[in-house]
């Protein structure tokens, strides 16, 4: 048997000028092609955010998102399916979500489904627009909890890379925060969190901007960790 892994990257009316996602998702299906938990080898797909791109999601074993919000003016110039096409896309992601679901979620997953108010349950928070913010581009570094959770036990204090530092992010009461990112003021900004209270697991990490975020081996480790925890 396989575990099979399934990365969601973002097209669309989920891609936007900043991110290429096309790339960092290379580089997750890379990293996750390795992973192997209970004996099992991984079987890793990627596959863009189109209306029917969930059509097979209850064979699924791990489900990652990484995908983020249209073009400017994409929605307004009615390009591509509209609300009511997608209405199935997130109602099965919903429904599959609470039913036991996992779901490692990335960098910009934080600011997707913007239209669908349930994705910020399922993903334990969200970014806010008019308050959610990121300093420029450059070295940042991810605080770890210590212990406490599996998925840091163990784990290097932080996590070195070069990213976005994500700010100002809305965590539910619910989620526990197992990473911080720091401000240009100094503040401690929650940016790695997990998630039991919707009838699934959720990893949330703001990291990963671009695939030189994912060139620090402490980086990978912890998307390791988190898949890992994750289909445990």
């Amino acid at each position: 048997m396989t575990t099979r892994i399934l990365i969601l990257t973002g097209r669309g009316r989920h891609e936007d000028p900043w991110h290429d996602h096309a790339a960092t998702s290379h580089r997750l299906a890379l990293l996750l092609a390795g992973l192997e938990v209970d004996g099992r080898p991984s079987d890793v797909v990627v596959r863009s955010t189109f209306p029917d791109a969930l059509g097979d999601l209850d064979d699924v074993d791990l489900l990652v998102v990484n995908a983020g919000t249209p073009w400017p003016g994409f929605r307004e110039a009615g390009i591509g399916p509209d609300d009511d096409a997608w209405e199935p896309f997130h109602a099965t992601l919903d429904a599959w979500a609470r039913d036991d679901g996992r779901i490692l979620a990335v960098h910009q997953s934080a600011n997707t489904f913007g239209d669908r108010p349930e994705w910020e349950e399922v993903l334990g928070g969200r970014w806010v627009p008019g308050t959610s913010y990121h300093p420029p581009f450059g070295e940042a570094r991810l605080a770890l909890a210590s212990g406490g959770h599996p998925m840091v036990a163990g784990a290097p204090g932080a996590v070195d890379v070069l990213d976005e530092r994500y700010c100002g992010l809305r965590v539910a009461p619910t989620s526990q925060v197992l990473g911080w990112l720091t401000d240009d003021d100094g503040e401690r900004q929650p940016a790695l969190w997990v998630t039991e209270r919707h009838g699934g697991r959720t990893v949330y990490s703001a990291l990963g901007h671009d695939a030189r975020s994912y060139d620090s081996p402490a980086h990978a480790d912890l998307l390791l960790r988190a898949a890992t925890w994750l289909l445990g």
